[in-house]
């Protein structure tokens, strides 16, 4: 049996996955006396997602990496770093605030060598992603990214929905998670492309002499 831990949870209508940060600004009284327990305890806290019907049972385990900003009323605004993984088992709620039983876990084949095949055509497509996009992107950061990391960083961007990163949150294989990031961003690619050539069409005032012989 794995080892259960106790931990602070947050239920929140966003998805929080290892590695990517999170800013936060807490207002309510049970959460506003949870992160304050969690700064002066340098304890963890969980993020659980929740869609407006329903807590998903597995979640990311986020650090409070800094407090930003202390209102007079007690407000906070923080930034967060997802670090580990876990599933609920049990939820505590006798507290202000929600706790619940844990187990952590990680990818079964996390730093297998032959994960690096889905890895370059991740960085493939997320580096197309970035040019077709107009985004900035780091490639020498991204070369270095194991493959764990690299799936994570690629279901963070807004490729997704909060729906679909909380699927690949689930999933625990560095390579499954790799091969559905990359089918995502192939099918984005597909309507930037598109979007991209009925521009250049709109350029030429809709006319094409050379492919149609006119």
């Amino acid at each position: 049996m794995n080892e259960l831990f106790r931990i602070p949870l947050f239920p929140l209508g966003v998805v929080l996955l290892p590695g990517l940060p999170l800013p936060l600004h807490i207002f309510e009284e049970r959460y506003k006396e949870m992160i304050n327990y969690c700064i002066n305890e340098h304890q963890e806290f969980g993020i659980a997602y929740y869609d407006g019907s329903k807590l998903r049972s597995n979640g990311c385990a986020a650090r409070i990496d800094n407090v930003l900003k202390r209102y007079s009323d007690g407000r906070l605004d923080i930034m967060t770093v997802g670090t580990r993984r876990f599933r609920v088992t049990a939820v505590d709620s006798s507290q202000s605030f929600l706790q619940a039983d844990v187990e952590f876990y990680t990818d079964s084949d996390a730093g297998e060598p032959d994960v690096e095949t889905e890895r370059q055509g991740a960085l493939d497509a997320l580096n197309e992603f970035a040019r077709y996009s107009e985004r900035p992107i780091d490639t020498d950061t991204l070369a270095e990214l194991d493959p764990t990391a690299l799936s994570f960083l690629i279901a963070g961007t807004d490729a997704f929905s909060s729906a679909e990163k909380q699927r690949l949150l689930e999933i625990d294989s560095t390579r499954e998670r790799l091969q559905k990031c990359v089918m995502a961003l192939e099918q984005t690619l597909a309507r930037l492309r598109l979007n991209e050539e009925i521009k250049q069409i709109i350029g030429t005032n809709g006319h094409f002499p050379d492919a149609f012989g006119s």
